[in-house]
This record gives structure tokens, C-alpha cells and sequence, in this order.
């Protein structure tokens, strides 16, 4: 079955709703921009919780590499999320400590060549482009440029994926993986139960 990770969780009963629905990852936000962003402490009052094999995932956005690998460390994350203008330099430092998902955005005349510089990274996420976000905008992306982007990488599929959606998009796009944080809110920053569970539900129906 594709993968699942449930971004943007900012409370316990958001992240147990989606661990119990059977979300594979919860990804964590470090970006203080962003209204899902949390500090370390509120993260780790939630990952301690987690049960075994439910991956933990930290988001930065153009952190130095030292920072991101003391706090993944202290917080025992299962890998890190890269949403920023990282070069490969930085995805190859960090890799050398875990696993590394380099997100880019897919814009006009974006080439899929430029994931061969990023061969470091244990995946790559591919997300629709709106200016002045990183992640989380529901800027959906040409599926088809992502199945094209399977003979490249490792690919997980994010942007404006929803428990509508998400059947056709992984049809097309065959990814290793979903990302999907706004698409399960009705609520700002507040994961829906309906939604999350239709989600889930959605991803498990694909054969």
C-alpha cells in the first residue's frame, strides 16, 4: 500500500486520531510562519506518545544542517523534511544521520532532471507551487509530471490531495508515498476525523 504522513499535526488528539486511522508517518512543523508550526517542546509531548513504527518527521525550511541534526536527535525524529531552497550539499550532510525527503515545488518549466542532484535524499517530495509558501498551500501539481518523476527518485506525492482525490492521484502518479495536511481540515490547523478516515480509507482501496 502507498505510504501515508499526515502533516502539519499540532495536538495529541489530532496526532492519535491519525495514528489510529493508520497513518504510516505525522510530519511535525518547524516553521514558525506557518499556523501549523509547533515549538520542540510541544513536538515532543506528542512524539513521545507515539506508538512503535509510526515515523515522526520534522519540517524545516532553510535551517542549517547542525540544528536540524541536534533537534532531530533530541527528539528522536525518524527523519526530516526539507521545504526550503536547501542545496544537495546540506540533503547529502544530513543524510549522513537519517533519512532526508527534499520537498520542491513543480512550476512552470520545472525539470526533472534537477532531481539527480539530490541523490542523497531518501525520497523526493513533489508539491504545487504558490508563491510565498512552503508546503501546506493545497497547490496541486500535474500528477503525470510525477510519474514521470518515478524513474528519478523516490517519489512522495503532496498539494491539494484530498479524501476526493487521492484515489486518481496516486493512480496517475504512482507515488511512494502521500503527503497531506489542508485537504484533511475544515478547520484551520485542526485535523477533521471524517476526513482523515476517508482519507485512509481512500488510500487503502488503491490496487
Amino acid at each position: 500500500m502507498v505510504r501515508v504522513k499526515i502533516c502539519g499535526i499540532t495536538s495529541w488528539p489530532d496526532a492519535k486520531l491519525c495514528v489510529d486511522a493508520g497513518a504510516h508517518a505525522l510530519g511535525f512543523n518547524f516553521f514558525p510562519p506557518s499556523p501549523r508550526s509547533v515549538t520542540p517542546a510541544e513536538a515532543w509531548e506528542m512524539i513521545r506518545k507515539l506508538p512503535p513504527y509510526v515515523a515522526a518527521i520534522g519540517v524545516f525550511v532553510d535551517w542549517d544542517p547542525a540544528a536540524i541534526s541536534a533537534l532531530a536527535r533530541s527528539l528522536h525524529l525518524s527523519g526530516v523534511q526539507l521545504h526550503g531552497n536547501e542545496p544537495p550539499g546540506d540533503v547529502a550532510a544530513l543524510a549522513a544521520h537519517g533519512p532526508v525527503v527534499k520537498a520542491m515545488a513543480v512550476k512552470r518549466g520545472f525539470k526533472l532532471e534537477v532531481l539527480k542532484r539530490y541523490r542523497d535524499a531518501s525520497a523526493i517530495l513533489l508539491e504545487g507551487f504558490r508563491r510565498g509558501f512552503h508546503g501546506g498551500a493545497s497547490a496541486k501539481l500535474d500528477w503525470s509530471v510525477a510519474r514521470q518523476a518515478t524513474k528519478y527518485a523516490r517519489i512522495v506525492l503532496a498539494g491539494g490531495l484530498t479524501p476526493e482525490n487521492v484515489v486518481e492521484a496516486i493512480q496517475t502518479a504512482r507515488p511512494y508515498a502521500v503527503d497531506v495536511a489542508t485537504g484533511l481540515e475544515v478547520k484551520l490547523a485542526k485535523k477533521d476525523e471524517a476526513r482523515v478516515r476517508a482519507f485512509m480509507s481512500a488510500v487503502e482501496s488503491v490496487r
